[in-house]
């Protein structure tokens, strides 16, 4: 056991966007975490909202791997005693490195130790690396200790592996499987209708969505403010279908699961996850209703194999 956590209200700091949590971001947020345990003092994850692309690129869309949420819930597992997120404005984006490292990480965190990733940058035009950072902390009394990249594994590749539909290795850099999360709102019911009562789950903008075509996951209830709580923490194996169904026309792009042999679930108005485990097949226009009806079984049969 460490020493006790000190009274002087100092702190050990890991900063970044962290969108994800993957497991890059992980050894980080883990280390910084190490690091406050060894001296006594709180550990705190400071994060962006919104993403600063959105920003500093005006019309950029990021998509997004997780929601505000979702991150900090993640960043709170992996054991920091505090989420800080920062509002990350126009102003923010034009603050000098010096002035970054004086206002926020000196004066508003207090930091005693500032741990971060070898590719991270700060200040204006982001011309501050982990060398200025450095400079910065022998100026400003906080030490800095730089967490070797992982190897292949980014949030950029992560949404890459995403838009080709390769959920197996975006579950294996984020370290644990995809999700996205949304409200169920009612759909046009042929899933009923068929047998098969699908959630049809409205997703924010910008969410990272695997590509079009059909995954065995899961399907969580996720209690959240304001929203019914039935089911909450409820999960259940799930077909899970991304796009237009080829089969109807007309039909805008969603996300619709169907959790195995449920057809009692009432979830309109509640908000679920959907999290995606194998990719099973692209999306197929089928001649027939028995055809469609053949197809959704043997995508059940598939999905009951991969989750038992």
């Amino acid at each position: 056991m460490g020493p006790s956590v000190q009274g002087s209200g100092r702190s050990v700091v890991t900063i970044g966007v962290y969108d994800g949590v993957h497991r890059g971001h992980q050894r980080v947020v883990e280390r910084a975490v190490a690091s406050a345990r060894e001296r006594g003092l709180r550990s705190v994850a400071v994060t962006f909202e919104p993403h600063p692309d959105e920003v500093v690129r005006p019309g950029a869309r990021p998509q997004r791997l997780t929601n505000p949420r979702r991150r900090a819930e993640l960043l709170a597992g992996l054991g920091v005693d505090e989420v800080d997120v920062l509002e990350f404005t126009l102003e923010l984006s034009r603050t000098s490195a010096d002035d970054f490292a004086q206002s926020i990480l000196a004066e508003r965190l207090k930091a005693a130790a500032v741990v971060v990733g070898e590719d991270f940058a700060f200040g204006r035009g982001a011309s501050g690396d982990v060398e200025t950072l450095r400079m910065m902390g022998d100026k400003y009394d906080f030490a800095v200790e730089v967490v070797p990249k992982l190897a292949d594994v980014s949030s950029t590749a992560i949404r890459e592996r995403l838009v080709a539909g390769d959920v197996e290795a975006a579950a294996a850099m984020l370290g644990r499987p995809h999700r996205v999360e949304g409200v169920v709102v009612r759909g046009y019911q042929r899933g009923r209708q068929l047998g098969f009562p699908t959630a049809n789950v409205e997703t924010p903008q910008q969410t990272a969505i695997p590509a079009d075509g059909v995954y065995a996951g899961w399907l969580e209830c996720v209690p959240v403010a304001n929203l019914p709580a039935l089911y909450a923490g409820e999960r259940w194996p799930a077909a899970i279908s991304v796009g237009t169904n080829p089969t109807f026309e007309g039909v805008p792009r969603t996300v619709e699961a169907y959790a195995l042999d449920r057809d009692d679930l009432e979830l309109y108005g509640v908000h679920v996850a959907v999290e995606f485990i194998a990719h099973l097949r692209g999306n197929t226009r089928f001649d027939s209703i028995d055809a469609l009806i053949a197809g959704i079984r043997g995508d059940v049969a598939a999905t009951r194999r991969l989750t038992s």
